[in-house]
């Protein structure tokens, strides 16, 4: 994953058949967007919902993902600007994904 080193990506813990969360920050106002990067061989995103909060113009995204196999994936996001053609920021997740009980 270009741009995010191992040690900067948060790690997420799940098993095959799970479904986990993840939340990033949003200034939907300034036209911000996070684009989820990752191997749909691995993960089907299940939901993706934003949740608007009173005090600031961001607001919340929030992507639910199956973990469809076993093993260690990364899932990237690049946050984009709807003028801009290149990501301004880029953040990962290292996603282990063990057998289901």
């Amino acid at each position: 994953m270009d741009g995010v080193t191992k040690n900067q990506q948060k790690r997420i813990e799940t098993r095959v058949g799970a479904l986990f969360k993840i939340r990033m920050w949003e200034d939907r106002e300034r036209g911000e967007i996070w684009i989820p990067l990752y191997d749909p061989t691995a993960f089907i995103l299940v939901d993706d919902d934003y949740e608007e909060t009173s005090t600031y113009n961001a607001g919340m995204r929030v992507l639910e993902f199956e973990a469809l196999k076993m093993g260690q994936y990364e899932i990237a996001f690049e946050k984009r600007l709807g003028w801009k053609f290149t990501a301004e920021n880029r953040k990962g997740f290292l996603v282990h994904v063990e057998e289901q009980d």
